[in-house]
Protein backbone atom coordinates (compact mmCIF):
# COMPACT_ATOMS: atom_id res chain seq x y z
CA UNK A 1 0.00 0.00 0.00
CA UNK A 2 1.45 3.50 -0.61
CA UNK A 3 1.58 6.45 1.47
CA UNK A 4 -1.17 7.86 -0.87
CA UNK A 5 -3.43 5.42 0.11
CA UNK A 6 -2.40 4.79 4.00
CA UNK A 7 -3.44 8.60 4.00
CA UNK A 8 -6.61 8.31 2.41
CA UNK A 9 -7.34 5.34 4.66
CA UNK A 10 -6.60 7.13 7.75
CA UNK A 11 -8.31 10.10 6.88
CA UNK A 12 -11.75 7.50 6.62
CA UNK A 13 -11.23 6.60 9.73
CA UNK A 14 -10.63 10.07 11.10
CA UNK A 15 -14.04 10.99 9.69
CA UNK A 16 -15.53 8.42 11.37
CA UNK A 17 -14.07 8.56 14.67
CA UNK A 18 -14.44 12.27 14.13
CA UNK A 19 -10.91 12.65 15.18
CA UNK A 20 -10.87 16.32 14.08
CA UNK A 21 -6.96 17.30 14.24
CA UNK A 22 -6.07 13.97 12.33
CA UNK A 23 -8.43 14.72 9.67
CA UNK A 24 -6.97 18.20 9.60
CA UNK A 25 -3.65 17.23 9.60
CA UNK A 26 -4.06 14.24 6.84
CA UNK A 27 -6.48 16.52 4.96
CA UNK A 28 -3.58 19.43 4.50
CA UNK A 29 -1.30 16.74 3.43
CA UNK A 30 -3.59 15.06 0.66
CA UNK A 31 -4.13 18.37 -0.49
CA UNK A 32 -0.57 19.21 -1.21
CA UNK A 33 -0.17 15.61 -2.98
CA UNK A 34 -3.02 16.48 -5.08
CA UNK A 35 -1.62 19.79 -6.05
CA UNK A 36 1.93 18.25 -6.67
CA UNK A 37 0.02 15.85 -8.90
CA UNK A 38 -2.10 18.29 -11.03
CA UNK A 39 1.39 20.54 -11.49
CA UNK A 40 2.65 17.81 -12.40
CA UNK A 41 0.16 16.13 -14.20
CA UNK A 42 0.93 12.61 -13.44
CA UNK A 43 0.69 10.56 -9.86
CA UNK A 44 3.68 11.03 -7.92
CA UNK A 45 6.24 8.52 -6.52
CA UNK A 46 6.80 7.46 -3.18
CA UNK A 47 9.65 9.86 -2.64
CA UNK A 48 7.79 12.77 -3.80
CA UNK A 49 4.94 11.98 -1.36
CA UNK A 50 7.17 11.68 1.33
CA UNK A 51 8.81 15.06 0.87
CA UNK A 52 5.34 16.99 0.53
CA UNK A 53 4.81 15.07 4.08
CA UNK A 54 7.99 16.26 5.44
CA UNK A 55 7.38 20.13 3.98
CA UNK A 56 3.88 19.49 5.82
CA UNK A 57 5.32 18.82 9.19
CA UNK A 58 8.01 21.71 8.39
CA UNK A 59 5.26 24.07 7.78
CA UNK A 60 3.76 22.87 11.13
CA UNK A 61 7.08 23.29 12.91
CA UNK A 62 7.16 27.29 11.59
CA UNK A 63 4.18 27.58 12.91
CA UNK A 64 4.89 26.59 16.53
CA UNK A 65 7.72 28.92 16.45
CA UNK A 66 5.23 31.94 15.31
CA UNK A 67 2.60 30.76 17.99
CA UNK A 68 5.68 30.91 21.01
CA UNK A 69 6.50 34.39 20.09
CA UNK A 70 2.80 35.14 20.08
CA UNK A 71 2.40 33.02 23.45
CA UNK A 72 -0.79 31.10 22.03
CA UNK A 73 -0.56 27.81 23.12
CA UNK A 74 -3.55 26.69 21.84
CA UNK A 75 -1.93 26.72 18.46
CA UNK A 76 1.24 25.13 19.95
CA UNK A 77 -0.88 22.30 20.89
CA UNK A 78 -2.55 21.83 17.55
CA UNK A 79 0.64 21.87 15.46
CA UNK A 80 2.46 19.50 17.68
CA UNK A 81 0.01 16.74 17.28
CA UNK A 82 -0.42 17.39 13.75
CA UNK A 83 3.21 16.72 13.56
CA UNK A 84 3.24 13.60 15.69
CA UNK A 85 0.49 12.64 13.23
CA UNK A 86 1.97 13.06 9.77
CA UNK A 87 5.42 11.48 11.47
CA UNK A 88 3.41 8.03 11.61
CA UNK A 89 3.51 8.07 7.65
CA UNK A 90 7.26 8.66 7.26
CA UNK A 91 9.85 6.54 7.52
CA UNK A 92 11.39 6.43 11.02
CA UNK A 93 14.40 9.28 11.07
CA UNK A 94 18.25 8.29 10.65
CA UNK A 95 20.44 8.40 13.84
CA UNK A 96 23.29 11.19 13.90
CA UNK A 97 25.28 8.34 12.83
CA UNK A 98 23.55 6.37 10.25
CA UNK A 99 23.35 10.17 8.66
CA UNK A 100 27.09 10.55 8.74
CA UNK A 101 27.43 6.73 7.25
CA UNK A 102 25.39 8.05 4.24
CA UNK A 103 26.88 11.32 3.97
CA UNK A 104 30.56 9.16 4.27
CA UNK A 105 29.61 6.92 1.59
CA UNK A 106 28.41 9.50 -1.28
CA UNK A 107 31.72 11.68 -0.11
CA UNK A 108 33.65 8.27 -1.22
CA UNK A 109 30.99 7.73 -4.56
CA UNK A 110 32.07 11.67 -5.86
CA UNK A 111 34.95 11.85 -4.76
CA UNK A 112 34.31 15.24 -3.09
CA UNK A 113 37.70 16.43 -0.82
CA UNK A 114 36.58 20.34 -0.55
CA UNK A 115 33.75 22.05 1.03
CA UNK A 116 33.12 23.33 -2.29
CA UNK A 117 31.93 19.60 -3.73
CA UNK A 118 29.14 20.02 -1.41
CA UNK A 119 26.66 19.97 -4.08
CA UNK A 120 27.99 16.80 -5.89
CA UNK A 121 27.73 15.05 -2.54
CA UNK A 122 24.16 16.23 -1.95
CA UNK A 123 22.89 15.15 -5.33
CA UNK A 124 24.10 11.27 -4.65
CA UNK A 125 22.72 11.38 -0.98
CA UNK A 126 19.28 12.82 -1.01
CA UNK A 127 17.90 10.56 -3.13
CA UNK A 128 19.09 8.37 -0.51
CA UNK A 129 17.40 9.94 1.88
CA UNK A 130 14.01 9.36 0.98
CA UNK A 131 12.09 11.53 3.79
CA UNK A 132 14.50 9.78 6.69
CA UNK A 133 16.29 13.08 7.17
CA UNK A 134 16.12 16.79 5.99
CA UNK A 135 18.00 18.40 3.69
CA UNK A 136 19.07 20.89 6.09
CA UNK A 137 20.53 18.19 8.34
CA UNK A 138 22.38 16.29 5.47
CA UNK A 139 24.03 19.65 4.15
CA UNK A 140 25.24 20.27 7.58
CA UNK A 141 26.58 16.85 7.93
CA UNK A 142 28.35 17.13 4.59
CA UNK A 143 29.76 20.68 5.38
CA UNK A 144 31.29 19.18 8.87
CA UNK A 145 33.06 16.04 7.04
CA UNK A 146 33.85 18.00 4.40
CA UNK A 147 36.29 20.61 6.41
CA UNK A 148 37.60 17.63 8.83
CA UNK A 149 38.76 15.68 5.37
Amino acid sequence: MSTKEKLEQSLKHAIRSRDETRKRAIRMALSGIKLAEVEKGQPLDESALLNIIQKEVKSNQETIVEARRAGREDMIASNEAEIAILREFLPIPLTTLELEAQVLEAITESGAKLPLDMGKVMKILIPRLEGRANGNEASEAVRKLLQVK
